[in-house]
């Protein structure tokens, strides 16, 4: 199975040309070696792939070939999730606390926020 179709059955990319984009734009990595794939690139069970979906650093692993696109419940017994539950962490705390995301009435950051949002921002 071709990867941009794999990753589109998996439920990682929304349409499977947003899948192919990823590919070109490098945003699709083998993890063993760290070279970049094309959206044609033959998926085998085993295969681990390290993707950049916005600012989240995903690594997963291809477990069995779906027949198609499979429903949410499904998606495990074809991929296993192993990224870390830092990287998850870290970005519900950049939405958090993110000052160009403020919900609106909010106000201006507190002290606190704006040392956090600092401290987080150098973690990087």
């Amino acid at each position: 199975m071709r990867l941009d179709k794999y990753l589109w059955a998996v439920r990682l990319y929304k349409t499977r040309p947003l899948a192919a984009e990823a590919c070109q734009n490098g945003r699709v990595r083998m993890a063993s070696d760290g070279r970049g794939l094309k959206p044609s690139h033959d998926v085998k069970p085993g295969e681990r792939f390290l993707l950049n979906i916005d600012q989240l650093h995903k690594e997963v692993e291809a477990l069995a070939l779906p027949p198609g696109r499979v429903g949410a419940a499904l998606v495990p017994a074809f991929m296993a999730d192993l990224t870390p539950r830092e990287e998850y962490e870290r970005i519900d705390m950049a939405r958090r606390y993110a000052y160009e995301r403020r919900d609106r009435g909010e106000g201006r950051p507190t002290k606190r926020d704006r040392r956090d949002l600092e401290r987080f921002k150098e973690s990087r």
